[in-house]
């Protein structure tokens, strides 16, 4: 009797396993959507600008500037910018590869197994969420200190003010109806969204470029002299907690990837819009935070709203008003990105089944999420009423960074999985009337023109050799070969991230005994960044499956291992309560998860004919615990547990690479 509950035992958890572990099923058609693809890559680039441009460059300059870093903040912005490009490739290379809402999460779902995928999702609603409302804060905060305080005074006269920690000092209506406010202006439809986001982002830009040319004509050498601190006042740790805070100002960019189920010609458009967004933006920012700090010195500098009090200290009115307004504006790009995001992430998840499927509506005639939208915007509002912008802004970030740190593993993993089918190009169809037609025709015609250069035989072999070892590195067979292909990078892949963290930890708390020499910490140290090596090397040893790729992140597996390593280290540097508040979070998804989604599940029911990023191994494989019999009338092999994670096969079941690809090349025949 007990072993036969330990049987039953096995057969419940290896189901739950292989739930938890399914990945997500593409269909053939991936332009096929209930929303309305009208975005060209104008628009799509200026939602991104206008997502990083608004509280970033006229809320956190200042406070970075004269707290952190002072002039050394045009470092952090560089590094910050740094970071968020190797992100923002991968971001690209998905977005071209499946052009679905949902970003990261539904990146996470092809590749690493719907638990992540939920993981990832949750998060991103959170982000959205605190990204919202921190922004609704920001805009709040900068029309009281144009009014010289007296919104805050008067709340705190009618209220009493809250006196709770982590809260802020005062419940901001104001915030909270701004939130209400442009929830409702989205439920327009996303054209006329993405027209008034193009005009405000115009504004914004033009305010820009204002600054920049009046702040270094007044600009004075003597800002950055030795006798106001030197350009480095914080030293080179300041310039690194700069670059953390900064990155905030860089979030927004997966809007882009957002968007691609709305994008008439993704393919293009995704990548094309990510790269120039993020330059326009880094750029920006990195000559505003220049001409601020050459204007005034940092002592003088007001956090609050750090530009027009710079232009007013140089008695230019004219300017203190102007860039009022643009900071408005900027800031209202960026409260729209996120409110146009978080609906389509939920939509993205509830049509999954893993949230609630009243989530998975659209309205057929703005053809937009309505009821993902209230709620978007009532929860976002909540959370602008009561909470603190700098918790806010922490609390977020390690959401953000979870995200880019999984979307970049998910691009290593793909890249040297063995697909079933490639993913092809797809012709866009034309918009009737619309202006942009000869355009997307020409861009659809070199993208199909660029896929027909391989051959049939060229594009076998690039299969059958994904995720097998480099010819020049056979010699390695005996101890990587035996596992099925793919398999060895994928867990490469999971120990480099757990070494990254190891790593980031180690420089936390034993710096000191590091940069002293102390040979304990030397030791570990170099141990583990060998081992961390390795795991790049391992993956970097065998073959890619490229095709179907018009835009590819350069340098794989380099580029995003180091994208991986940068997340988890400003992950390392985060407060340890922000840390707390995050697994509170990821436990309540796992409530949410565990009694509904894994239930609910599309992927749950019978799989569908479309399977093109699943490897042909994984299709034919039984589930844990299943008792089907193969198509040749005998039971599955056995398999240890390790043996089922790892991939690898029993001897009997290997075959050479000579004997799959003469199979293979019978079967085109």
């Amino acid at each position: 009797m007990p072993s036969s509950r330990r049987a039953i035992l096995r057969h419940i958890l290896s189901g739950i396993c292989t739930k938890m572990n399914r990945t997500k099923s593409v269909p053939t058609d991936v332009m096929e959507t209930p929303l309305n693809r009208c975005l060209n890559t104008f628009d799509i680039a200026l939602l991104g600008i206008g997502h990083m441009v608004g509280a970033g460059i006229y809320v956190l300059t200042g406070t970075v500037a004269k707290e952190m870093a002072g002039p050394g903040i045009i470092l952090s912005f560089i590094l910050a910018g740094f970071i968020s490009m190797l992100a923002a490739l991968c971001y690209a290379e998905f977005g071209t590869r499946v052009p679905k809402a949902g970003s990261a999460y539904v990146y996470t779902y092809i590749s690493m197994g719907e638990f992540w995928a939920f993981v990832i999702g949750w998060n991103i609603l959170l982000e959205h969420m605190l990204g919202a409302a921190s922004v609704a804060r920001a805009w709040s905060g900068y029309v009281d200190s144009m009014l010289g305080g007296w919104i805050g005074n008067t709340t705190l006269e009618l209220t009493g003010g809250i006196h709770e920690p982590g809260l802020a000092q005062y419940p901001d209506v104001l915030a909270f109806l701004v939130c209400i406010v442009y929830a409702a202006a989205l439920a327009g439809g996303v054209k006329a969204t993405a027209v008034f986001n193009s005009l405000l982002t115009l504004v914004n830009i033009a305010v820009m470029v204002l600054v920049i040319s009046v702040g270094f004509w007044y600009a004075d050498g003597k800002n950055w002299s030795e006798a106001e601190g030197g350009f480095l006042p914080y030293g080179i740790g300041g310039v690194i907690a700069g670059a953390a805070t900064c990155f905030y100002a860089f979030v927004g960019f997966d809007s882009i990837a957002t968007s691609g189920e709305e994008a008439k010609n993704p393919s293009v458009s995704i990548p094309v819009a990510t790269v120039i967004s993020l330059f326009v933006v880094t750029v920006g920012y990195i000559l505003v935070s220049a001409a601020l700090t050459l204007m005034i010195p940092i002592s003088e500098i007001n956090p609050a709203a750090s530009l027009p009090e710079a232009f007013g200290q140089l008695n230019l009115s004219w300017a203190k008003y102007l860039i009022s307004i643009g900071a408005l504006c900027g800031m209202t790009t960026t409260l729209l990105g996120s409110l146009f995001a978080l609906p389509r992430c939920m939509y993205a998840m509830a049509s999954d089944g893993l949230l609630f499927s009243c989530f998975g509506k659209i309205n057929p005639t703005t053809q937009v999420p309505l009821l993902n939208l209230v709620v978007s915007g009532v929860m976002s509002a909540c959370l602008a009423l009561v909470f603190d912008l700098a918790k806010l802004v922490e609390f977020m970030s390690i959401g953000t960074l979870l995200a880019y740190t999984i979307v970049s593993a998910s691009v290593i993993i793909l890249r040297y999985r063995p697909m079933e089918r490639i993913h092809t190009t797809i012709r866009v169809p034309a918009v009737a009337g619309s202006p942009d037609d000869d355009d997307d025709d020409d861009e659809d015609e070199a993208s199909q023109s660029s896929m027909d250069t391989s051959s049939p035989t060229s594009e076998m072999i690039e299969e059958v050799l994904a995720g097998r070892l480099k010819a020049q590195f056979r010699c390695l067979e005996p101890l990587l070969g035996r596992f099925e292909p793919g398999s060895v990078v994928s867990v490469a892949v999971m120990l480099f991230i757990f070494l990254s963290f190891a790593i980031c930890v180690e420089l936390k708390v034993s710096w000191t005994q590091l940069y002293t020499g102390t040979w304990w910490a030397l030791i570990i140290y170099g141990f583990i960044i060998f081992a961390a090596s390795t795991c790049v090397a391992v993956i970097a040893v065998h073959n890619q499956n490229t095709r179907g790729l018009i835009f590819k992140v350069p340098l794989v597996p380099f580029v995003p291992a180091l994208g991986i390593f940068c997340n988890i280290l400003l992950m390392v540097h985060l407060d340890a309560v922000t840390w707390v508040r995050f697994f509170v979070w990821v436990c309540i998804g796992m409530v949410v998860y565990f009694l509904y989604g894994i239930r609910n599940s599309k992927e749950g029911e019978v799989c569908s004919s479309y399977s093109i990023l699943m490897t042909t191994s994984e299709a034919g494989k039984v589930p844990w615990g299943s008792f089907k019999a193969t198509p040749g009338g005998k039971k599955s092999s056995k398999h240890t547990i390790f043996e089922r994670f790892t991939g690898r096969s029993k001897p009997e079941d290997k075959k050479s690479i000579v004997e799959e690809s003469e199979n293979e090349t019978s079967g085109y025949s």
